[in-house]
């Protein structure tokens, strides 16, 4: 069974009790901050993947490094670690997001500017293009990148909304260059 696949059973196995305790928002937090920790301590996934690592020192490891979590994150950490899983750590917690997201009708933003927004303008973003999205709301993180000239560049899981300087440069230039190219 592929990656993906194992991952997205344990998302929806821990998506499912989250629901069942009325914890999904405080486990999607959980969840994130441990995808953090394993981005930003790379030698955390080396250790609980190693095979000569005893599981229950691994498991201390987690209970040490975890404590404030719930009961059913480390718990389904406990697993991933009985079934030498714990690679798929950031791929279960992407996937229990999607699941959450799609209970809660949003969907996660986010916006690309030359300078940081104010919260009505974060507000505005997301009342808007939340209907764009076929979401009730947008969870919006604002991302700023100097390189935009002006406007502001907006992405939707997959889908991109350029209003952007730079962006609408960059279309007029491929315009040109396609015209040049039919007199040539």
């Amino acid at each position: 069974m592929s990656q993906s696949a194992v991952s997205k059973r344990y998302a929806a196995a821990l998506f499912e009790i989250a629901l069942e305790s009325k914890l999904v928002n405080q486990i999607e937090e959980e969840l994130i901050v441990i995808k953090q920790l394993f981005f930003d301590h790379k030698e955390l996934g080396i250790v609980l993947g190693h095979p000569k690592v005893p599981a229950d020192q691994k498991k201390k490891i987690l209970k040490d490094s975890f404590e404030t979590v719930s009961t059913a994150v480390l718990h389904t950490l406990y697993l991933l670690i009985d079934r030498s899983r714990t690679s798929i750590v950031p791929d279960l917690v992407d996937e229990y997001i999607k699941k959450a997201n799609l209970y809660r009708k949003t969907e996660d933003a986010i916006v690309y500017s030359v300078k940081p927004l104010s919260e009505s303008e974060i507000t505005s973003f997301s009342q808007v293009f939340a209907k764009k999205a076929g979401a009730t709301s947008l969870r919006v993180r604002n991302e700023v990148k100097p390189d935009l000239i002006g406007g502001v560049k907006i992405r939707i899981g997959n889908r991109i909304f350029d209003g952007s300087v730079s962006g609408k440069l960059a279309r007029i230039e491929r315009q040109l260059a396609g015209q040049n190219r039919k007199k040539g």
